[in-house]
């Protein structure tokens, strides 16, 4: 397994970096190493030695780990605002991977720069993507595998998988795969409840997307 931060995109050239969303973010700029691009499937973070912080401006970053049999698993998925890489901030090692999900462009924050305020900035993002976590992983230990996946789909509904369509619907990217990794299950399993809730009229699959048809409904299922 290597064990060094790895970036797979070049990086911008100083002052010309791309904006960023400032979402509830106030970080002295001048704690910003740089903003680097990513592709869709490149590895951002392996595990290993940490040093830096890291804080998506645009697209979505998968964080996931994996066992010895090569299986996968989605930690959480970071959006435009939010941090990962917070163990940098202890000097501990990382233990999972980050992947750019879609196009996406991520700050890279010297811990060392930063002053009280943007420690207390960062905890502040911490504490509620620790209140997320907690969310995650109730749904994946108490309901079952249903409830799940409506859960999953409406978490991803807010992401840069997700556009509008024209009906006003909210199409999602995502194939039965990347679900499976999400709520904990296997393909075939996942593939079989996705059958279901499309014959419902709760959702629409095709391949690779699936399309939210009764939003209320997924609502009351991921709550089951």
């Amino acid at each position: 397994m290597l064990l060094n931060t790895r970036t797979q995109t070049s990086s911008t050239q100083a002052g010309n970096k791309p904006s960023s969303v400032q979402t509830g973010s106030r970080l002295d700029r001048s704690t910003f190493v740089d903003t680097v691009s990513h592709r869709p499937g490149s590895v951002i973070l392996y595990p290993g030695k940490s040093d830096m912080l890291y804080r998506v401006a645009s697209g979505l970053v998968r964080v996931h780990t994996m066992d010895d049999d090569g299986n996968g698993l989605t930690l959480r998925y970071v959006k435009p605002g939010d941090y990962f890489g917070e163990e940098a901030l202890a000097g501990l090692d990382r233990q999972y991977f980050a992947e750019a999900v879609t196009d996406s462009s991520v700050d890279v924050i010297n811990p060392a720069l930063m002053s009280a305020e943007d420690n207390l900035v960062v905890t502040t993002h911490l504490v509620k993507t620790l209140e997320r976590a907690y969310e995650s992983i109730y749904r994946l230990v108490g309901k079952r595998l249903r409830a799940r996946i409506a859960g999953e789909l409406l978490e991803l509904k807010d992401t840069a998988l997700a556009t509008v369509q024209p009906s006003g619907e909210t199409m999602i990217y995502a194939t039965h795969d990347e679900l499976a990794a999400a709520v904990g299950s296997v393909r075939e399993t996942v593939t079989k409840v996705v059958g279901e809730l499309s014959r419902e009229g709760v959702i629409s699959a095709g391949y690779g997307k699936i399309t939210l048809k009764d939003e209320s409904a997924l609502a009351r299922i991921s709550a089951e």
